[in-house]
């Protein structure tokens, strides 16, 4: 659960998170969102015939029916979105608007894989699912933040505000370089592959974070439970006599 019963809506104030490990195929999960379309676009470039430039030239093209093996990076987009969309259903120490936001960059992945382009040019169809995808993960940082005394840094308000100005700022940058045909390629494959580590910092820095979490929230319990009757009757002025 994402505990709910007191801030249903998710937003950055009200109970702290829910202090729990993080199952290991999370872990798993995350742990590949940078991997696959990094493995993707390398072996898609490398069986590319020459002219393709992968600074000059996107991803997508390798996807789409220019591609000299397009399966490549089309399995590789499909594969990590359904790696997003597990770890948005199994990382429940995050609020609903986080795992739904990775849900839906998930998904959006797969509908650039499934949605190839063609030859020449782009579709429409192409084009929503890559500004949702991009959008969706650049925005996400801020979406993982909580306020508390016992939140863990990495989904600190001001570490998610830095991140998603940081994921922002390149989204900007391959605006712009697709706008005017520079760098796009370059700009496209730092940002991806930066954007797919942090689903990766934040489950780890969670499951670094659970078992201290619950050991300090479970102090003042056991400090509680130590003081004895005797103690505790002294302490009030209670006497036998009396």
């Amino acid at each position: 659960m994402l505990n709910e019963r007191h801030d249903p809506v998710g937003t950055l104030t009200g109970s702290e998170p829910p202090h729990r490990r993080v199952a290991w195929w999370v872990l798993v999960c995350a742990a590949l969102c940078p991997t696959l379309p990094t493995a993707g676009w390398l072996v898609g470039d490398a069986v590319q015939p020459e002219g393709y430039s992968p600074v000059h030239q996107t991803i997508s093209i390798l996807a789409g029916h220019a591609g000299a093996h397009r399966w490549i990076v089309t399995s590789a987009l499909v594969l990590v979105g359904v790696c997003y969309g597990a770890i948005a259903a199994g990382l429940t120490a995050l609020r609903r608007p986080a795992r739904i936001g990775l849900a839906v960059g998930g998904a959006s992945a797969i509908g650039v894989a499934l949605c190839p382009e063609p030859v020449r040019g782009t579709t429409v169809q192409h084009l929503t699912f890559a500004v949702i995808c991009t959008a969706s993960l650049a925005a996400w940082p801020a979406l993982t933040a909580w306020r508390g005394p016992r939140t863990c840094a990495v989904v600190s308000v001001p570490v998610a505000a830095v991140t998603t100005g940081l994921f922002v700022a390149m989204l900007g940058w391959l605006f712009v370089e697709a706008q005017t045909d520079g760098l796009v390629g370059l700009a496209e494959r730092i940002d991806t592959s930066i954007q797919a580590c942090w689903p990766f910092v934040v489950a780890m820095a969670l499951q670094r974070a659970a078992p201290a979490a619950v050991a300090t929230a479970a102090a003042p319990a056991t400090a509680t439970a130590a003081i004895s009757p005797a103690a505790t009757a002294e302490g009030l002025g209670i006497t036998a006599e009396g």
